[in-house]
């Protein structure tokens, strides 16, 4: 499993700014937001997006064999997506999201999967460069098609059957970033069809804790949030959440400290609560 340069895993607008034109470098507009949310992320990248920046939708760029929401494609189909979008091998890419520190984390985990290591995450996102008076550009933006070598770390990614092994002989921490009341089965879940509740001895660290105003927390609140939640930051950690998106959360804030990033349960409780053969916990 790869671990990330803590240094390489943000760039500031200012950053962003000098380079934005280098031939080397891709910018990847990753937002992506709740259905209850009411917007429409490809939507507001046409209406205004960081100059060249090119769209990834999480949606589309997934495995459609299934009925789980945005769940990694194979390698090849996520090749031939990124080759069209002008990614290739022995570039850089930046990620960013328009609500500062939400979907983008999903991006860059995903860039890892695939084996692209060279990938940071803008540092307050699309927010930050707006409120600075930076430029905006509208439309589609193309890039040149590039050839991209996908190579799968599978350490990263996590099925019901490794999160089943991992509560019973305790390989590795499950810790559920979903909100607090989602958790413990006391709110209903967003998806239709989902029982309320969480694996049993599986841990709780809404990822809400990990982010303040768009931005990752500083190492020391970061720090506090694993401590404060049981979670031991040093030992293996499976990451879960709704659909496997925010669950990338977690994975970020362990590569800013150091550590290697969590792996993520790709189908999270949108496959969990909806299997039988997954056991629930509600606590009263």
């Amino acid at each position: 499993m790869t671990r990330p340069d803590p240094q390489n895993l943000f760039v500031t607008t200012q950053w962003l700014a000098e380079h934005l034109h280098a031939p080397d470098l891709l910018v990847l507009d990753a937002s992506w937001h709740m259905p209850a949310a009411g917007r429409d992320a490809h939507a507001e990248y046409l209406a205004g997006h960081i100059p060249g920046a090119v769209f990834f939708d999480i949606d589309a760029i997934a495995d459609h064999s299934t009925d789980l929401p945005h769940m990694l494609p194979d390698a090849v189909a996520f090749s031939s997506a990124v080759r069209k979008l002008g990614f290739g091998d022995g570039m850089r890419a930046v990620v960013y999201d328009s609500v500062g520190l939400f979907s983008a984390p999903r991006l860059w985990w995903t860039l890892q999967v695939f084996g692209a290591n060279e990938v940071s995450i803008l540092d307050g996102g699309l927010p930050a460069w707006i409120a600075e008076g930076r430029p905006l550009e509208e439309g589609p933006a193309t890039r040149q098609p590039r050839h991209f070598t996908p190579r799968v770390d599978h350490g990263l990614v996590a099925d019901a059957e490794d999160v089943k092994k991992a509560l019973a002989v305790g390989s590795a921490q499950v810790v559920d970033v979903r909100a607090s009341e989602r958790f413990r089965g006391l709110a209903p879940e967003p998806r239709p069809g989902l029982r309320s509740g969480h694996m049993p001895g599986a841990l709780n660290l809404p990822f809400g804790a990990l982010v303040e105003q768009g931005r990752l927390k500083d190492r020391a609140a970061l720090e506090g949030a694993f401590a404060g939640a049981g979670v031991d930051p040093d030992r293996p950690i499976i990451a879960s959440c709704g659909s496997g998106l925010t669950a990338s959360i977690l994975s970020l804030a362990l590569a800013a400290t150091g550590r290697r990033p969590a792996t993520v349960y790709d189908g999270s409780w949108s496959e969990w609560g909806a299997r039988g053969d997954c056991p629930v916990v509600i606590e009263v």
